[in-house]
């Protein structure tokens, strides 16, 4: 492994093990002490300074799996995370050691079609952070190739780093619905992804954006993230009392909300799919068909960091905002059981400390 000659490197050296928050099986979590990891060639070695509590280790802590990915092993959750290089492998510039970075948490193969095609997201072979079984970022160390280590600018925080990562679903998430300057959207569910999907449609242009939620402290909450106006789903037929959509992303995963949403779609508009719903719905077809809606889905994400650190550092989108809680790695179950609390938004875990404020 090759270092620089600096202070963060020569530190690094003094870690030999590093404290790691395990999930053994359903709600059940440990502290570990496990050897810091060494940068392979081509990769980077990132010291975690923050890292964002998604809905997805929510439901492998809760339920021990999503979909066809389960927990049949111990697992390390954590992949929205930001940190500083203190070691580089082989073939990476040693004047990275010291970078702060952004970690985008994905090892695609590089030699797939999907990868050679530009879709690395679909790489069958992708080894995702916190996704079974590869380890995530709850922990002081990690590993990562190079080129997803995205350097950080000075005005950008540690916590805003760590959430360019669900920025960059919401900016995968709008390009599929064709946001451009002028389009009107609807999004379903004001929690972190709305409001996300909310500020990127914002920033991409969008003149109208409409959030719907069943919370009214959310909906409120969505007002001061992007949102021109919310809606209670239940109060309004938001297919038959407001004007169609160019788009619509739901954030929420109710069956109600998805096909509700379609049907507030206009003609040739696009409903994208990136709530944690049920495997399987039932759909408006006949909407669909005879008005020739696109309706996708967004697995993951590509080329969305450059973006995402432009639209922070630039002040169009706001992450640091969105953090109401703030937990050591000793307290990553109040971290993960946050989310039944309304007030909260986005929880961010500290592995090597939580940093005063």
């Amino acid at each position: 492994m090759t270092t620089a000659p600096t202070d963060q490197a020569q530190d690094q050296h003094e870690h030999e093990h590093q404290r790691v928050s395990v999930l053994l099986g359903t709600e059940d979590l440990t502290i570990e002490e496990r050897p810091v990891p060494t940068a392979d060639p081509g990769d980077v070695l990132v010291q975690v300074a923050a890292v964002g509590v998604c809905g997805s280790d929510v439901h492998y802590y809760r339920h021990g799996r999503i979909g066809d990915f389960v927990v049949d092993q111990p697992l390390v959750l954590g992949h929205e995370l930001s940190g500083t290089i203190v070691a580089v492998g082989d073939g990476v510039d040693p004047a990275r050691v010291g970078e702060r970075v952004a970690v985008e948490p994905q090892r695609p193969c590089h030699r797939c079609a999907q990868c050679l095609a530009g879709r690395y997201n679909l790489c069958p072979n992708m080894r995702f952070y916190a996704t079974p079984p590869v380890d995530g970022a709850f922990a002081g160390f990690v590993t990562i190739e190079s080129e997803f280590a995205h350097t950080l600018p000075d005005s950008v925080s540690f916590e805003a780093g760590a959430l360019l990562e669900p920025l960059s679903v919401g900016i995968a998430a709008v390009r599929k619905a064709g946001i451009v300057p002028g389009s009107s959207v609807l999004i379903a569910g004001a929690g972190p992804i709305g409001v996300i999907c909310a500020q990127a449609a914002r920033a991409f242009g969008a003149s109208r954006i409409v959030v719907s939620d069943l919370v009214p402290e959310r909906r409120e909450r969505a007002l001061t993230f992007g949102a021109t106006e919310v809606v209670d789903p239940v109060a309004v037929d938001i297919a038959r009392e407001l004007p169609p959509f160019d788009a619509f992303i739901d954030a929420s995963g109710a069956p109600r909300a998805v096909a509700d949403g379609i049907r507030a779609v206009g003609p040739a508009g696009a409903a994208v799919l990136v709530g944690l719903g049920n495997s399987e719905m039932v759909l408006p077809v006949e909407h669909i068909q005879n008005l020739e809606v696109t309706v996708t889905g967004i697995f993951r994400y590509t080329g969305t960091w450059p973006v995402a650190i432009g639209l922070v550092a630039s002040g169009q989108v706001d992450l640091d905002s969105l953090v109401t809680g703030r937990f050591g790695l000793d307290d990553v179950r109040e971290a993960l059981e946050s989310d039944t609390d309304p007030a909260s938004l986005k929880s961010v875990v500290y592995p090597n400390g939580v940093p005063a404020v």
